[in-house]
């Protein structure tokens, strides 16, 4: 025969299971409808199937390139490693000043003021650097070359002397992009001086990059990460979300990233971007830092407390042509300029040691009211939004689904577990109504608390 205890706590336990029973009915039901009916017709590529990523690296350009690809799994390795090659190997053969055979080295010898044969390619880069130059009064000029050269920052081999005023004067009088005229159809350069000389480091990585995207999405890759040398390009996505592109700390080590940039797929602002700075590529001489960004009007390396400019645009040759114009104005005039041809800039000054100052336009302005470290703690912050209210969404779900099974239960709430109005069942003790959770320990705790006071009684008499 069961005793009067064992009845109320198989009770207790049957109830627990069937409203455990009910919150799991009632989840499923609520989830179901999120989850939706999808089918993949029979041959038909399955969308959600894993997608990796490959990385590729490599040489170009005096510099480095990395390129990574998501998915695209019909493409062997071999394929994509020729394509890219491939291609930069035709954008140093048209604009690399370090071959003596490429186009630019020929035209840059030759003396002629009649046309001068270019590639397609080559006369839209450079048209596109002459109407840089328009924009910006000639901030920005590719026909720079022989300054870059005397600066010991071009393909001559390079010292650590100072060129002196004398013969910066001298070589100003070859400067000047208004002596250069292009053609695209059909495409081709003339000089108005013999002297002249362009040099079109300052956009080529960006049009490498460019072209690289291309090539790839010829061939079948959506999906895509390439870097040149800092300038980058991306398109589509990767696995996990949007392809992130770090904005680094300028005087900083170069993995120091001080902004992540999502680039989202079909934002109207582009997916291009490139950075110029005053802070990797120069030498010290007495003390005093000298730039490889020429300012063309004054024929010397920038002085000004413009640390690194970036800008996304659309393509990446133009994000890396302004984001060098925009480095040699400095930064007043940089951010009018900016704003005149609605650019989404991004302007670091320094304003002390180690302190930044940024300044932005376009979509790059919600940087520019932080601090680089308060910037990169709102990232992370804007990270963890998401995953609260997913969280909150979750746990919401659950408490509903126990409190529609307490009801389908016919169970009355009666208060907390521990609480004031917890429910007495027919042997004594209580328990909560929600969970159905026997407060033994508490009535243990009660039986030794009046044993201990009756012993004490007992040893007062």
């Amino acid at each position: 025969m069961e005793s009067a205890r064992s009845i109320p706590q198989r009770s207790v336990i049957t109830m627990m299971i069937q409203q455990t029973r009910r919150a799991l009915l009632l989840v499923a039901f609520l989830l179901f409808p999120l989850a939706g009916f999808k089918t993949t017709p029979a041959g038909a590529q399955n969308e959600s199937a894993p997608r990796t990523i490959r990385e590729y690296r490599g040489k170009t350009m005096g510099t480095s390139y990395m390129v990574k690809v998501a998915g695209a799994e019909a493409l062997d390795d071999q394929t994509l490693r020729f394509a890219i090659d491939a291609e930069l190997r035709r954008v140093n053969d048209q604009m690399s000043t370090y071959l003596k055979s490429s186009e630019i080295s020929e035209f840059n010898r030759s003396t002629s003021t009649e046309w001068f044969d270019v590639s397609v390619e080559f006369a839209q880069v450079v048209a596109e650097a002459q109407s840089i130059a328009e924009k910006t009064d000639g901030a920005f000029d590719i026909t720079v070359a022989p300054l870059v050269n005397a600066w010991n920052f071009g393909p001559t081999e390079r010292s650590s002397a100072v060129p002196d005023a004398d013969t910066i004067q001298s070589l100003m009088t070859t400067v000047g992009y208004k002596k250069l005229e292009v053609r695209t159809d059909p495409p081709g350069l003339r000089k108005l001086i013999t002297e002249l000389q362009i040099d079109l480091s300052s956009i080529a990585k960006g049009h490498g990059v460019d072209r690289v995207v291309d090539i790839l999405a010829e061939l079948g890759a959506q999906d895509v990460f390439v870097e040149i040398g800092g300038e980058v390009r991306t398109s589509g996505d990767k696995p996990g979300g949007a392809w992130k592109v770090g904005i680094q700390l300028p005087d900083a080590a170069k993995d120091t990233v001080m902004i992540a940039h999502p680039m989202l797929q079909n934002e109207p602002a582009g997916n291009a971007m490139a950075t110029s700075g005053d802070y990797r590529n120069m030498y010290v001489v007495d003390g005093k830092r000298y730039s490889h960004t020429i300012d063309p009007r004054t024929g010397s390396p920038v002085e000004h407390d413009l640390a690194s400019v970036t800008v996304i645009a659309k393509s990446c040759m133009q994000a890396d042509g302004w984001a060098t114009a925009l480095n040699v104005l400095g930064p007043e005039p940089a951010l009018a300029i900016a704003t005149q041809n609605d650019l989404h800039a991004l302007l670091v000054s320094r304003s002390g040691a180690k302190e930044y100052q940024m300044v932005g336009t376009g979509i790059l302005a919600q940087y520019a009211q932080a601090t680089p470290d308060a910037a990169e703690t709102t990232s992370w912050l804007a990270a963890l939004v998401p995953i609260a209210i997913l969280t909150f969404g979750v746990f919401s779900i659950l408490l509903f689904a126990m409190a529609i099974g307490v009801v389908f239960g016919r169970r009355s709430i009666s208060g907390s577990c521990g609480g004031l109005a917890n429910k007495t069942n027919e042997d004594g003790s209580t328990s909560c109504s929600l969970c159905s959770s026997p407060s033994d320990a508490c009535k243990e705790l009660r039986e030794k608390m009046e044993s201990s006071q009756s012993d004490s009684k007992q040893s007062a008499t």
